[in-house]
């Protein structure tokens, strides 16, 4: 017997992930064990939250029409069901952005003392901007990070761009500093071009990152707690057929995901010892993946996605299949380590 029973996976999001979103909690609600839980399906969207499914341990799912949700009472995080009080005792947060991967959906459920499956409020803070998570990495872990520069909203474009091009090695990769799934990334080659990449990413968020391009090969690796231990899984390297992995190789087929990777024992040990280190440092929970550049002068880190893709296509899953582990079994493994 675990140490909860009813079980709120929680999906949507207030950004333009959320539909990803959406696919990753439903593969992760279908493949938590139904015979040691209930499941509780919530979509939580711009404040408004709603069962849309339930799954009472051994039985069939139910699915609530849209007109007919019940909504969670978000003063204790339950919900009237079928006539009954449900007070949800863990939460398996799928939010990809806001609220989940910034850390407000933490805060509100560290307020209540709910247990859940991701980092806390103030690591997942920290991993979601870019720019704060590799101030933090390159201070504590030793690997290295890419040139970059950064801006917000409001400052003096034009004068931040000459210093980006007097500064940095084009190509460069124009990033919001909250977002995910590539969403407002432009990869920029020609300098006359980088103040319009720059606008692109503040559709997205009010603070911006540039960074140096990299040549390399792209490699990432996914940690998790088991009996207070850090554990990584299997690397993967990702090969596009895109200039990067942009939002339509990642989740149009337009790219080769390579697990195990076919790199050498010293590199994976590399990876997995800094992705470990990382995690440790950060204060991350739950299962996380980090991204890496491996370029001709050493391993270089690119972001952390404590709120990682959990789709059956998706590079975790990828990862734990490789590993000859049940998804079942891991995600039992994420909810009672949590």
């Amino acid at each position: 017997m675990g140490k909860y029973k009813k079980i709120a996976v929680i999906y949507g999001s207030d950004s333009s992930e959320s539909e990803v979103s959406c696919r990753s909690g439903e593969f992760v609600a279908s493949r938590i064990d139904g015979n040691e839980y209930d499941i509780y399906e919530i979509y939580a969207r711009f404040g408004k939250w709603q069962v849309v499914a339930c799954k009472k341990c051994n039985s069939m799912r139910q699915i609530f029409p849209e007109e007919a949700r019940p909504e969670v009472d978000k003063n204790d995080f339950s919900v009237r069901l079928l006539g009954e009080k449900v007070n949800f005792d863990f939460a398996y947060i799928v939010q990809h952005g806001a609220p989940g991967e910034n850390g407000q959906m933490a805060g509100y459920l560290e307020m209540l003392r709910i247990p859940f499956s991701t980092c806390g409020s103030y690591a997942s803070t920290i991993a979601f901007d870019k720019f704060a998570c590799k101030c933090f990495v390159r201070e504590l872990v030793d690997v290295k990070c890419a040139p970059d520069a950064f801006i917000r909203q409001g400052q003096d474009v034009g004068a931040f761009c000459a210093k980006v091009v007097s500064t940095l090695r084009m190509p460069v990769f124009v990033k919001p500093t909250q977002a995910g799934s590539s969403f407002g990334v432009t990869r920029v080659s020609d300098p006359e071009e980088l103040a319009t990449a720059v606008s692109f990413a503040f559709s997205e968020n009010p603070s911006v990152l540039v960074e140096q391009g990299l040549t390399g090969r792209e490699l990432t690796c996914a940690a998790y707690l088991d009996g207070g231990e850090v554990r990584c899984l299997p690397l993967i390297e990702i090969v596009t057929e895109n200039e990067y992995f942009d939002y339509d190789a990642k989740y149009n087929g337009h790219s080769a995901e390579v697990c195990p990777a076919p790199v050498d024992d010293s590199v994976r040990e590399l990876v997995q010892k800094t992705t470990a280190s990382i995690y440790s440092c950060i204060g991350c929970k739950g299962v996380v993946r980090m991204d890496y550049i491996l370029a001709d002068d050493g391993l270089y880190f690119l972001e952390v996605n404590t709120i990682p893709g959990m789709t059956s296509a998706s590079l975790v899953p990828k990862m734990v299949r490789t590993a000859g582990m049940d998804m079942t079994a891991f995600l039992s493994t994420i909810i009672e380590n949590s």
